[in-house]
């Protein structure tokens, strides 16, 4: 993955362009520590293969995954950057895809390798957000009386 800061005027903006075969939440994780983020939003387009995403089910306390092990167009890849209440960064992103077949998919991002590109724009926040476990639903919810 490469980068670039394109503004730094309290919130840094960086344009980050992965490379074939990235995955992107390691490359993301691995960006994030390097800059020491603790709080951002993103938004990318391109396109991905071997994706895997997912829907929550509350009763059960889990996602449904889907896996996707064909080539497809990211319509829209949106999330924002937190961090545990270890001081770790917490990806959550959602994607719609679009098949070749003109479907559209989407849910919660898991996993998914780059090709031929994705191209992310990702803005800092000048305070943390930390996510912390919720014992209702079991999920790392924001919460804003942390950090």
């Amino acid at each position: 993955m490469k980068s670039k800061l394109i503004s730094d005027n309290g919130a840094r903006r960086y344009a980050l362009v992965f490379d074939k075969g990235d995955e992107v939440f390691a490359e993301l994780l691995r960006f994030a520590q390097k800059e020491k983020i603790t709080a951002a939003h993103f938004n990318a387009l391109g396109a991905l293969s071997d994706l895997t995403f997912g829907w929550f089910d509350p009763q059960r306390k889990e996602y449904k995954r889907f896996d996707i092990a064909e080539g497809v167009e990211v319509m829209s890849f949106v999330g924002n950057l937190a961090t545990t209440e270890a001081g770790e960064p917490k990806l959550h992103a959602h994607v719609v895809i679009g098949k070749s077949d003109g479907t559209a998919h989407g849910g919660h991002f898991f996993e998914g390798h780059v090709w031929p590109t994705l191209e992310m724009v990702l803005v800092t926040a000048s305070e943390s957000i930390v996510r912390k476990i919720d014992e209702e639903c079991g999920l790392p919810l924001i919460d804003l009386t942390l950090g």
